[in-house]
C-alpha cells in the first residue's frame, strides 16, 4: 500500500470505517463509545492490536484539530484500558501512529498500534 496523504477527506470506504460498520470482521479487544481495539492481521510483534477512534477522523492530525476534548480522552483512556485488558501494563509496550507519507500511514482512518509481548530495543530501524 502506499501511504496516504492525510489532508485528503474522509474516505467512508476505508477498511476501518467498514469495519466499525461490521461490514468487515475483526478479532475485537475492546470497543466503547470512543474507540474499538482489535487485533492487526498482519501482527509485528506476539502483541499487535489497532485503536481505532469511532468518529471520522484521517489522522492523529485531524484528531487532535477536531475531535471534541471528551472525544480525545475518552480514545486515550480506550488505550489504557486495552494495555490492561491485554496485561501489557506490567512488562510494558510501544504505542505508535503513523502519520502521513513520511510516517507511512497507509489507512486514512486515524489508528494506533499497541504492540506488546517481548523487548523493543530501536526506536526506530536503521
Amino acid at each position: 500500500m502506499m501511504p496516504i496523504d492525510p489532508r485528503l477527506p474522509y474516505d467512508d470506504n476505508n477498511v476501518f470505517a467498514r469495519i466499525l460498520r461490521g461490514e468487515l470482521p475483526c478479532k475485537k479487544v475492546h470497543e466503547d463509545e470512543f474507540a474499538l481495539a482489535f487485533h492487526d492481521i498482519n501482527p509485528q510483534a506476539p502483541v499487535h492490536v489497532l485503536v481505532i477512534p469511532k468518529g471520522r477522523y484521517v489522522s492523529w492530525d485531524d484528531f487532535t484539530r477536531l475531535a471534541a476534548g471528551e472525544e480525545i480522552a475518552g480514545f486515550m483512556r480506550s488505550v489504557g484500558e486495552v494495555t490492561r485488558i491485554l496485561e501489557l501494563d506490567q512488562p510494558g509496550y510501544r504505542l505508535l501512529v503513523n502519520m502521513g507519507g513520511h510516517g507511512h500511514q497507509e489507512v486514512p482512518h486515524l489508528h494506533l498500534h499497541i504492540f506488546g509481548g517481548r523487548q523493543f530495543y530501536h526506536m526506530v530501524a536503521d
